[in-house]
């Protein structure tokens, strides 16, 4: 079975399209053959944006993949943006959709990157929520955060929840070139109390190579 990867976050608007696309490229030029998913997108007006970029470059970089549609790489769209529980009216969203796409895609790749929507607890209906997803894809994750003010107590808070549910993980930092306060505001604590923590930019290679392990 491919290895199954799961790009989460501490919450939305955190990077996780871009750190997808950066793991498929990295990936594909160490010779794997790539595959992707973002089992749900909402704010989806006519076309899944992220779905139709992560699309994209799956088609450049996997040869295999010319036969999937981007309705198999996002399989459940919802138009409203925001939780898939109330962009769906609370309706159940049935799981075994998201299944069938997963094993389409899987037939042509060695990796599969699974894109979670928001963050480890957004949710998806009454009886899940989005970490149960990793969980029931058994798939390594990796948890994003941001490098804001706050992102000391994001990160912490959504280590211990995959902590608490003992879910198989990496994180990361995301840092973009406005977050210069990261380095005197948190980066002392992360230094302090998490010596090998990741800025996913500087080392991707290193955070690539774990995912795998």
């Amino acid at each position: 079975m491919p290895k199954r990867i799961f790009i989460t976050a501490t919450n939305t608007d955190i990077g996780k399209t871009f750190v997808t696309v950066r793991l498929l490229k990295q990936y594909a030029s160490m010779g794997y053959r790539v595959g992707v998913i973002k089992p749900i997108e909402t704010g989806v007006a006519e076309v899944p944006l992220d779905g139709t970029k992560l699309h994209t470059l799956l088609q450049s970089l996997n040869p295999a993949a010319t036969d999937l549609s981007v309705n198999d790489i996002v399989p459940l769209q919802f138009a409203l943006p925001a939780a898939p529980y109330c962009a769906n009216d609370a309706q159940a969203v049935d799981l075994s959709i998201i299944d069938a796409a997963i094993e389409k895609i899987e037939a042509v790749c060695d990796i599969l990157i699974i894109e979670g929507a928001g963050g480890l607890y957004v949710p998806i209906d009454k009886d899940t929520m989005m970490i149960d997803l990793i969980e029931r894809y058994d798939s390594k994750a990796l948890l994003v955060s941001h490098c804001k003010l706050g992102c000391i107590n994001d990160t912490i808070l959504s280590i211990k929840a995959m902590q608490d549910r003992t879910l198989d993980f990496a994180w990361t930092l995301n840092c973009h070139q406005d977050d210069q306060d990261f380095y005197q505001t948190s980066e002392p604590y992360f230094r302090d109390n998490f010596p090998e923590f990741t800025i996913f930019e500087r080392d991707i290679v290193k955070i690539a190579d774990t995912l795998l392990l």
